[in-house]
């Protein structure tokens, strides 16, 4: 998937700056293969930079004469990333192009992880006149392709204590023993495809001298790897013996993964390989040994990513910020029932627990503006504060990809419901993987939620380079004296990290008051917003 020469005829295009000034992306997967006919702004690949899973698209029309990278590899911005034969030009030895027939290019589709449908058998991907809309920097036309594409976004290892329950508990408060504060849904992956289209895959040779197995779509042989389904074991019930998902979930649910014979398990890229015996344990190949531990290494796979940038951030906070953590038990019984009265009358049109949160957050840091401010080095080099006028208020949400904190632009502009209206945007955007590096970067002071995860508490740290995050615990009945009595009660506990360098404990511990009052108080509060 490289030129062995260079052809002055061919036009290439270098990945570009997907913003923010990020310096490199991962390729998750192209949605060409070379030899095929690609238009103006089409859609060719999907990247992942540290910030977001973005489509890339060409800005050039012609054939594609070489992909510059495989799927899991780290391209730096401005290296080679697709070389195009514009229409009329002639191929020379270094452009030279098969087609998109025969078992070559099937193999070469598969490799890439180009998708069955991503083009026909005679290329002509130019048949969308219009443009993607995939405007990136210093290219690209206004428009739309008829044809569009959504894929899954690729998975992370959950990262630090965040909000995110799911989709469906963002409104409702649980039932007793516990009741948790709604927050950000989690990231959901968008189902899978159950066929593809032509052209008609061609098997291949195996590496044991058999016949690899015919499956075009990663998703499906990343499911047989999660479920230790062995893909040369099942019969394809696709055109010409092509395996689809519905044949794996066949094989899951039929205990095929559990046979007498020892499974091949498939690690990420770069990973050591591992094999499952019948009994469940397993052992890599070839044993490698950890030289710290002594014990047997099963994985070991690249921090790269929003993985990378999780652990980035995370380390930057804790080495620049002297933080501090205030906290305090709240009667949240008040908010819960007016919230639970709203929806008895108008019950399509209640904000959820994190909204009226979030509208309270706002009203604190507009009477304590010094936790809505940040710490910055000017361009002598000294250190300053720096306030703004508005709040962007971060939400943050733990999803497949990792932690995200996308932010309410203005939120102190929004009322309750307007907040709850934008909360949903976002986690939509979340889900899909589609929030954009200003969506993720803006914010100026975070509300974290992690009591849907069954915890009162979290000692979290602050989202560099903002100077204070406040998180709310799960909401549960316990014990509380009320008028000398007592009595049961919904109660939570809201906890405040904040950067001593912008204010000391009374502003922070004022602001939290100031927070769980409105909370105990919602009518008085509301009235006064």
């Amino acid at each position: 998937m490289s030129a062995p020469a260079v052809d002055s005829g061919l036009q290439v295009f270098a990945l570009p700056d997907l913003g923010e000034g990020l310096t490199e992306a991962e390729l998750v997967s192209w949605l060409v293969a070379e030899g095929d006919t690609v238009a103006v702004d089409q859609p060719i690949a999907e990247v992942e930079t540290a910030k977001s899973v973005v489509e890339v698209p060409s800005p050039f029309a012609g054939t594609v004469a070489v992909l510059h990278g495989r799927p899991g590899e780290v391209l730096e911005v401005g290296a080679p990333f697709l070389s195009v034969r514009p229409d009329g030009v002639d191929g020379g030895p270094a452009g030279e192009i098969s087609g998109t027939a025969g078992p070559a290019a099937a193999a070469l589709r598969e490799e890439s992880g180009v998708p069955a449908a991503a083009t026909g058998d005679d290329g002509d991907a130019a048949a969308n006149s219009g443009g993607s809309g995939n405007v990136l920097i210093g290219y690209g036309t206004p428009g739309g392709l008829t044809g569009g594409r959504t894929r899954p976004r690729k998975g992370a290892t959950p990262g630090a204590a965040v909000s995110a329950p799911p989709a469906a508990a963002s409104d409702a408060v649980p039932a007793s023993p516990s009741t948790a504060a709604p927050a950000l849904p989690a990231a959901a992956a968008s189902p899978a495809p159950t066929s593809a289209a032509s052209p008609a895959p061609t098997s291949a040779a195996s590496p044991d001298g058999g016949t690899a197995p015919t499956c075009v779509s990663p998703l499906v042989r990343k499911l047989a790897r999660d479920h230790g389904v062995r893909l040369t074991d099942l019969r394809g019930s696709g055109e010409k013996g092509m395996i689809l998902r519905r044949d794996v979930e066949q094989a899951i649910a039929a205990g095929t993964a559990s046979s007498d014979l020892e499974v091949a398990v498939e690690a990420a890229p770069g990973a050591t390989p591992v094999t499952r015996a019948p009994d469940g344990t397993t052992e890599p190949a070839d044993a490698p040994l950890d030289s710290r531990s002594g014990l047997v290494v099963l994985e070991r796979s690249p921090l790269r990513g929003v993985r990378r940038t999780i652990a980035d951030a995370m380390t930057r906070s804790r080495r620049e910020i002297p933080e501090a953590t205030v906290w305090v038990d709240v009667d949240a019984t008040a908010l819960v029932e007016l919230r639970e009265a709203m929806k008895r009358r108008t019950p399509d049109a209640v904000p959820g627990l994190l909204a009226f949160v979030a509208r309270f957050v706002v009203a604190g840091l507009a009477r304590y503006p010094e936790l809505n401010s940040r710490i910055a080095t000017a361009d002598d080099g000294a250190q300053e504060i720096v306030r703004v006028d508005g709040v962007n208020l971060g939400i943050a949400a733990q999803t497949d990809r990792g932690l995200v904190v996308p932010s309410v632009r203005r939120a102190d502009t929004l009322s309750a419901r307007g907040l709850d209206t934008e909360i949903r945007r976002l986690a939509v955007l979340a889900r899909e993987g589609k929030a954009t590096p200003s969506d993720l970067s803006s914010g100026t002071f975070t509300l974290n939620n992690y009591g849907v995860f069954g915890v009162d508490g979290s000692a979290a740290i602050i989202n560099y380079p903002e100077s204070a995050i406040l998180g709310m615990g799960r909401i549960i009945d316990r014990p509380w004296v009320v008028d000398g009595g007592l009595a049961v009660r919904k109660v939570t506990e809201l906890t405040l990290a904040f950067d001593h360098r912008v204010c000391d404990g009374g502003t922070a511990g004022g602001f939290l008051r100031f927070v769980a009052d409105a909370i105990e108080n919602p009518g008085g509060m509301l009235a006064d917003l």
